[in-house]
């Protein structure tokens, strides 16, 4: 048998849980006309409280009286967008009190991605020339006049 504060907390659970599920922290994915995916995240806190109190019993039924309540509160706070690309993938903070080692962080990909092709270009116009100096050097290369 259960009491009656027991069913009070589980008809407050049963509500909070229909309120929070994966889909309120991780938002219905939006695809954009140029392929792009983006993903809404949100921060879900929330919290409740129950109490009560039997007290003297009825005079005609000998049952004791029973007073209580419950309450509770959700606060959903969005915090970012995962966007996903052909070529990357990026989270996009809401908040625009982040650091600046959280920005380093996030544009670490994109930053590594332009190193490396600076760093292809420049070894591939330093091949070109050692090769072209090479065919200088040997006169491999014949004019036709």
């Amino acid at each position: 048998m259960s009491t009656p504060i027991e069913q009070l907390m589980n008809e407050a659970m049963k509500n909070i849980k229909g309120m929070v599920d994966a889909n309120t922290i991780i938002g219905d994915v939006i695809t954009t006309p140029d392929g792009a995916t983006i993903i809404p995240i949100t921060k879900v806190s929330f919290g409740f409280g129950a109490g009560g109190s039997e007290f003297g019993a009825k005079a005609d039924s000998g049952e004791k009286m029973f007073g209580g309540g419950t309450g509770g509160g959700v606060s959903m706070n969005p915090v970012a967008f995962l966007v996903i690309t052909k070529d990357s993938v990026r989270i996009m903070p809401v908040s625009t009190s982040i650091s600046t080692a959280e920005r380093i962080v996030d544009a670490m990909p994109e930053l590594m991605g332009k190193f490396n092709n600076f760093v292809s270009e420049r070894a591939a116009k330093k091949a070109e020339k050692a090769e072209k100096k090479e065919k200088e050097k040997n006169g491999t290369e014949i004019e036709l006049e």
